[in-house]
């Protein structure tokens, strides 16, 4: 009996552009809240994060959205299928789209979540430290990996993941297809 090949096992590329799209905006509010709060403001007495409690600043709405950003990295490398943009993309977006002509590997963009995602946690942990403008920079620098992803196609994380991957420090040469 003739073996049928198995579908190829992969992800449509846009929707880790829109999911971007999504984190890129959230990024770009938390830089905006941060750029206005307790991290980046000078006062007489000094930099006012250094005054503030750790519950001061774990309060301010820069880090409380850049935590929720954080964990939706987290969900999107524990269970990449429900994360929300996955799960949006998926039921109300790749419905009205034609089907993709290529499939992606899935493993440099859940990388790239990693990586975000260790990007936002330093910037949250530097602010519980009272660093001042960490959480504005993490941000910032969040934002641009992102915004590079959603409008050029541009992954910067899954660059990284590939360029890891040449000099064997992660995954196999290619996917089999299953």
């Amino acid at each position: 009996m003739p073996e049928t090949p198995a579908a190829p096992r992969g992800i449509d590329p846009r929707g880790p552009r829109f999911a971007a799209a999504i984190t890129s905006f959230l990024l770009l509010v938390a830089l905006f809240l941060g750029l206005t709060g307790l991290g980046t403001t000078y006062g007489a007495g000094g930099w006012d994060i250094h005054s503030a409690s750790l519950a001061e600043r774990a309060s301010t709405p820069a880090f409380l959205l850049m935590l929720a950003i954080a964990l939706l990295f987290l969900w999107s490398l524990l269970s990449p299928r429900t994360q929300p943009w996955s799960a949006l993309f998926r039921t109300a977006v790749q419905p009205r789209l034609s089907a993709s002509t290529e499939l992606e590997d899935p493993r440099p963009p859940r990388f790239a979540q990693g990586v975000g995602l260790f990007v936002v946690t330093i910037g949250l942990v530097l602010q519980l430290f009272g660093v001042p403008w960490a959480l504005s920079i993490a941000a910032a620098a969040a934002f641009f990996a992102a915004f590079l992803n959603a409008a050029f196609g541009i992954c910067l994380g899954c660059m990284l993941y590939l360029l890891l991957q040449r000099v064997g420090l992660v995954g196999r040469a290619r996917p089999t297809a299953a």
